[in-house]
């Protein structure tokens, strides 16, 4: 079996961060910096899960309990 008869594991996708193909070894990614950026961005906050206002307030009725 030659390389050229082996079909890739994933569908190549656009990179989050620049849009070129992705790389197998660091899929969704291009690279390993496009990766590391990413990374960056949530260790630093940037990416942030919204919250609304009903599960703040269930929040802290729980803290009122006790």
């Amino acid at each position: 079996m030659t390389a050229d008869n082996v079909s890739p594991m994933r569908k190549t996708v656009p990179c989050p961060e620049c849009g070129q193909p992705s790389d197998r070894h660091c899929h969704p990614f291009c690279s390993e910096r496009c990766k590391n950026m990413d990374l960056g961005r949530w260790l630093n906050g940037s990416y942030a899960i919204p919250v609304s206002e009903i599960e703040e307030n269930l929040d802290q009725d729980d803290d009122d309990r006790g």
